[in-house]
């Protein structure tokens, strides 16, 4: 029974909690530290100068970005920080230079590297990629191009509520990094833009991505070596090349990836859905562990596809044969339709056949035709209703 002094004791605490909360947060505002929010002027030191100023802090800190745009160059924002809750507050846009080239020989536009409990919440971060685009179709002496915002080597990351747009190159990636939370992002680029990763994962462990929506020229989330226990649910994805576990086997010695987890996704015109992919070559890297639960195809190419003779455009393939392992993946409660006939491929290593594979309640059309599948080199079983009719 509810009394009155439990009642009591509830709202003090929760009232000492927010007093405490309050009282002990530090407010940089980006203004402060010189930074303009007109488009125009070079805004990076006074954001260099308002990270320093939080880092020094032992107390929770955010840092304050008023509506406006912002101009930043590339800029690396590094650990060893005495607070261990820093947020980064976004009410503006940030902005790279027109001229590609000024980030175009950088690895990263925004970057945190060891950092520990950083947040990143609300705004928008336009990378104006699309100049370094045309001059790659060009076929032009282009520069590789920037990913838009990295972490590296960080723990208790959050990014909430952030937009990602026209990123020259990946617009987010996770790389060496532990307790990681994606929500609500937002990532658009052009179908055609190339080498744009929405979401990249790699050497990470205990990462989650929820509720967010993915339009770009290359993977909507990418999952790299050494990926740990991986969550990913309610994500929209189109245009895009899908969700993909790769590519893999790059390296000979490799670390694996384990213990991924996809559900209540909805793909709308995408090259893949769900793909496995993984180079032809010798590896000791693996995949192990892998859920894909609740998926909805709108007109994608290639549903549901593991590709172990990965080589695009058949440029330089290896030639040989995968020696990445892949095991215990389930696709159950996939629907839809594919663009085309083989809804279905597993297309595995002949050393290494997949094994442990399991379709459930699968239901997958083309062209309100019955759809088909191809298997190589696969083992595994069906369960409930499987359409098209399973190759297993």
């Amino acid at each position: 029974m509810v009394t009155f002094f439990s009642l009591l004791y509830t709202f003090l605490f929760v009232f000492f909690v927010y007093l405490h909360s309050s009282s002990a947060t530090t407010n940089y505002n980006v203004l402060s530290f010189g930074a303009k929010g007109d488009g125009v002027t070079d805004s990076t030191q006074a954001f260099i100068n308002a990270w320093a100023a939080a880092c020094r802090s032992t107390e929770s800190t955010t840092i304050y970005v008023p509506k406006g745009m912002y101009l930043l160059g590339s800029v690396a924002f590094k650990g060893d920080c005495k607070s261990s809750d820093i947020t980064i507050l976004i009410d503006g846009t940030l902005v790279s230079p027109l001229d590609y080239g000024v980030l175009g020989e950088a690895d990263n536009w925004l970057s945190f590297e060891g950092v520990n409990g950083v947040s990143i919440v609300g705004g928008t971060l336009d990378a104006n990629g699309s100049a370094l685009w045309s001059c790659k179709a060009a076929g032009s002496n282009c520069p590789n191009g920037a990913t838009t915002l990295s972490f590296t080597n960080s723990n208790n990351i959050r990014i909430n509520g952030v937009s990602s747009l026209n990123s020259q190159m990946f617009h987010i990636v996770i790389n060496g990094c532990q307790d990681v939370c994606i929500k609500k992002v937002n990532v658009t680029a052009a179908s055609d833009s190339p080498n744009t990763d929405g979401i990249h994962v790699q050497f990470s462990q205990n990462v989650m991505i929820m509720n967010s929506s993915i339009k770009t020229g290359d993977d909507c989330i990418s999952i790299g070596p050494g990926t740990k226990n991986l969550w990913i649910e309610s994500i929209t994805c189109g245009p895009g090349h899908g969700i993909s576990i790769g590519s893999l086997g790059k390296e000979m010695d490799e670390q694996g990836v384990q213990n991924v987890t996809v559900q209540k996704t909805i793909f709308t015109g995408t090259q893949n859905g769900l793909r496995i992919k993984s180079w032809a070559r010798p590896s000791n890297g693996f995949v192990q562990g892998v859920r894909f639960i609740n998926a909805t195809m709108q007109n994608v190419q290639y549903p549901i596809v593991i590709d172990q003779n990965y080589c695009p455009h058949n440029l330089n393939c290896p030639g040989q044969v995968s020696g990445v392992k892949i095991s215990d993946v389930m696709y159950q409660d996939i629907r839809g339709t594919s663009a085309t006939a083989v809804a279905i491929k597993f297309d595995c290593s002949t050393k290494y056949p997949c094994t442990g594979i399991r379709l459930q309640n699968v239901n997958l059309t083309y062209l309100n035709q019955v759809a088909e599948s191809s298997c190589n080199n696969v083992i595994g079983k069906t369960f409930g209703l499987v359409k098209p009719n399973s190759c297993l």
